[in-house]
């Protein structure tokens, strides 16, 4: 889990504003988002004026203009969210397409950030070579991000061609490096501790797997072939072909999961058992389809009721409750799979494996 999601899922305070909207790459789609955000700001300011008094509005509006200010909209990607409340004005990109929306509650919306690393596969691209070394995050086929930082991280340790320079000496120094590598990404990793998938020649990755510190990062597939001057699109294109059989097979694994528990009667369907049985910690995996949303209110007696779209923003009502269960279930330790829409249909879209 990303680590920047479990710090913003952990907030609590009178008004946490999250504004989710879609953003472009390329010009000149880029150029309107700004106009796009102002709209939504809009909308805050319309909803902070109703429920607030007019000071502590005007200073919640103010932090969220700052923050709207600071933005480089040439660095957009697929979607742009803003976190705002009286402690906190943050902003991250998404490579997934979102729903437009402003939320305003006692928590972030985090649901798409939460969708982002399960809907999407999400993973750094270590591009090995022994000379140089780059590192890019990526999502399926698209580019994140490549790191800057140390990297590319340069080999400059030498070896003296001397008749003392025998090969195991050179072999022991391009260990080091390799060794030296691995850390540079365990660094990068430990603000989003991604996997780790390997693009170089075998014979590189071989040597790199001797010196890593956590193989369990590492992913178990491969590119066999230097690219290490290649272009970043080129790279997660050719990477994500090696990869994308190994999600199939894996997301095939977690449906049978799902298949089992129905058949040994460890599976809920009804929200209302799935709510109770999350806060007894019973709850190991919530299954989802894509694009669900379902604003609700919480009764008298603790019981989930469903409310219209058009009472999404009104007091009181929970903006997406299976987000709210998704949220209190990674607190329990549990899991979340989001599936392709339709494949819930008989459970309508939602469904929780309880761990007995």
């Amino acid at each position: 889990m990303n680590k920047k999601i479990r710090e913003l899922q952990s907030i609590r305070s009178k008004k946490c504003i999250t504004i989710i909207m879609t953003s472009h790459r390329t010009k000149p789609d880029y150029l309107n988002d700004g106009l796009r955000l102002k709209n939504h700001i809009k909308e805050v300011e319309k909803r902070l004026y109703n429920d607030l008094d007019k000071k502590e509005a005007q200073k919640l509006i103010d932090r969220v203009h700052e923050l709207a200010n600071s933005i480089d909209h040439s660095q957009n990607i697929e979607s742009l969210i803003l976190f705002v409340n009286e402690n906190i004005a943050e902003i991250m990109r998404l490579p997934i397409k979102v729903n437009d929306r402003v939320v305003i509650d006692e928590t972030f919306a985090t649901r798409d950030l939460i969708r982002a690393l399960h809907k999407e596969v999400q993973y750094y691209i270590l591009v090995l070579s022994q000379d140089n070394t780059r590192l890019i995050e990526a999502s399926n086929d698209k580019s994140v991000r490549e790191v800057g930082g140390d990297f590319p991280f340069k080999n400059n340790y030498v070896v003296e061609r001397t008749a003392q320079s025998v090969a195991s000496k050179e072999t022991n120094i391009l260990l080091e490096y390799f060794n030296q590598t691995d850390k540079k990404v365990n660094e990068v990793r430990k603000n989003n501790p991604l996997p780790v998938f390997i693009c170089g020649l075998e014979e590189n990755c071989n040597q790199y797997m001797k010196v890593v510190d956590r193989k369990e990062t590492i992913l178990p597939i491969q590119l066999n072939k230097n690219m290490i001057n290649s272009p970043v699109h080129s790279i997660v294109e050719e990477s994500w072909e090696e990869l994308r059989e190994y999600i199939v097979q894996r997301n095939n694994e977690r449906k049978e999961e799902l298949r089992k528990a129905v058949s040994e009667n460890k599976f809920l369907s009804d929200t209302n058992e799935i709510w109770q049985a999350i806060h007894e910690g019973r709850v190991q995996t919530l299954f989802v389809e894509r694009g669900l949303f379902q604003p609700a209110i919480l009764t008298d007696d603790k019981q989930i009721q469903y409310v219209s779209e058009d009472r999404r923003n009104d007091t009181g009502i929970i903006d997406d409750i299976y987000d709210e269960m998704i949220e209190i279930n990674m607190d329990y330790g549990g899991d979340v799979i989001f599936l392709p829409k339709g494949e819930l249909q008989k459970f309508n879209g939602f469904g929780a494996i309880t761990r007995y």
